[in-house]
């Protein structure tokens, strides 16, 4: 083929619907300063051009990522000021919680179950319960091998038991077996300068845990008495008790009692009362989780100077908002009677002009010191009915896992970006992906083409008998 005829055929293979730019070949053709094309550059705008619906569809599923970010953490707000409400509505919570003081705490203290009568108890401890021990002779060792003979373990009403030694048992040998025979009682081999003995001891204290030890015949255990089993004795209130163990439980409704040490004739006094630092706590921490929520929700209608919040335009924020705003406005109205804490006003607690709460301490602390039981009346009402369980009601609509409007939305965006995805990879699939690898061609063989111009180009001025030196 002739140069004309090459670069006839390069011209012609180029129709209209060529992605080959022909200035760029005529400029080559006449020595342009930059000849050739840069195919990658010539590729790469190509497709970015045609990446152009692909581009508005991941702006738009960087949007939904946003807002799903942003709910997430509505929600995780909205669980913790939630969790605030259903723990000042319970019957084990904070505002049920009990402390117990006592006027000699060496020897009896108190722990109260929520829930517990307030009031003083007298309590005076005679006795302190004792658990049954029993000591052998002392041996050389642990390993010291035991005389020939027996002695009998008798636990309360229970059979006796024999324990018998043939002249090789250890001391060691002798208290394994006492451990696996289940008489409840422990044997210890107990070692110190004058050697080691078997210490054997009732696994619970009480009279009804004291057992004997006998011996027969001349067997040299020479095993003795340390502590008799015996119960403790105690008067509460002018009553004269008796318990097996030093804690003890069932005497008054809610309160376990530790006795430590014994006082005959001295009277300690128990007083039960709410515990106001749980309960200050707790109320604080309302406060704080609130606080954080109503702000993250009005930080969605604040323009930041590039436009709201990403939520903003979602109408359960906007109720979200609402609800809360509204929920500060309870009033607690008894069916009979009088309230010192009829709103969270009366507990010093105030809403400012951003929607955010206040806490004036006095106020609350004289609350919960002098008027606990409204106090626990305003959160819990009369049958867990209060404050704290509307707004709990209130919240659920928001986060309830199975139909909460946080939860509906969250699923309705997660639609949207799996349908987006789904666009964006079928785009990228049969669309640009296709194209990309076409213009690579076309734009490749169009680079060949000029690269081989010149050497035509100089075909032709030969066969025209040209001289380009000379011109």
């Amino acid at each position: 083929m002739s140069s004309v005829s090459a670069l006839d055929s390069l011209l012609s293979s180029s129709n209209s619907s060529s992605t080959i730019n022909l200035s760029q070949i005529l400029e080559a053709a006449l020595g342009a300063s930059s000849e050739g094309i840069d195919v990658n550059s010539a590729v790469s705008a190509a497709v970015t051009a045609a990446e152009a619906p692909e581009q508005t569809w991941e702006s738009q599923e960087s949007t939904l990522q946003s807002q799903t970010t942003a709910l997430n953490q509505l929600q995780t707000d909205a669980t913790n000021l939630d969790n605030d409400m259903q723990s000042l509505n319970s019957l084990t919570g904070p505002l049920s919680a009990t402390t117990v003081t006592s006027s000699n705490s060496s020897v009896v203290t108190a722990t109260a179950a929520s829930g517990s009568t307030s009031g003083n108890y007298s309590v005076e401890v005679n006795s302190l319960a004792t658990t049954a021990s029993w000591t052998s002779a002392t041996f050389a060792s642990s390993s010291t091998a035991l005389p020939a003979g027996s002695f009998t373990i008798t636990t309360g009403s229970g059979t006796p038991t024999t324990i018998t030694t043939d002249g090789t048992e250890t001391l060691s040998d002798v208290a394994n077996e006492i451990n696996s025979d289940d008489l409840g009682v422990t044997a210890n081999v107990i070692t110190d300068a004058t050697g080691a003995r078997l210490a054997i001891t009732a696994n619970s204290s009480g009279s009804a845990s004291n057992f004997t030890i006998s011996s027969s015949g001349s067997s040299g255990f020479g095993f003795t008495q340390a502590v008799t089993g015996a119960d403790a004795s105690l008067v509460v209130d002018g009553i004269t008790v008796s318990s097996a163990s030093n804690t003890v439980t069932g005497i008054i409704p809610g309160l376990t009692l530790n006795l430590l040490s014994a006082d005959p004739g001295a009277y300690v006094s128990l007083g039960v009362a709410p515990d106001t630092a749980q309960a200050l706590t707790a109320i604080n921490q309302f406060v704080s989780d609130y606080n954080t929520l109503i702000q993250a929700v009005n930080t969605q209608f604040t323009d930041s100077g590039s436009g709201e919040g990403v939520l903003a335009t979602y109408p359960d924020i906007r109720n979200l908002q609402s609800d809360l705003e509204s929920a500060m406005s309870y009033v607690n109205t008894p069916s009979s009677g009088t309230t010192t804490v009829s709103n969270l006003t009366s507990l010093g607690i105030t809403a400012n002009s951003d929607g955010t709460l206040t806490v004036d301490s006095a106020t609350l602390n004289n609350a919960l010191s002098n008027n606990f039981s409204d106090v626990q009346t305003f959160f819990q009402g009369t049958a867990l009915n209060g404050f704290a369980n509307s707004m709990d009601q209130q919240l659920t609509n928001f986060i309830s896992p199975a139909d909460g409007a946080f939860t509906i939305d969250l699923q309705s965006i997660s639609t949207q970006e799996s349908t987006l995805q789904t666009d964006i990879t079928n785009f990228q699939t049969n669309i640009i992906d296709p194209l990309q690898t076409n213009l690579q061609s076309e734009y490749s063989q169009a680079e060949i083409a000029l690269q081989q111009l010149p050497v035509e180009l100089k075909q032709i001025d030969e066969e025209l008998g040209l001289d380009n030196s000379s011109n």
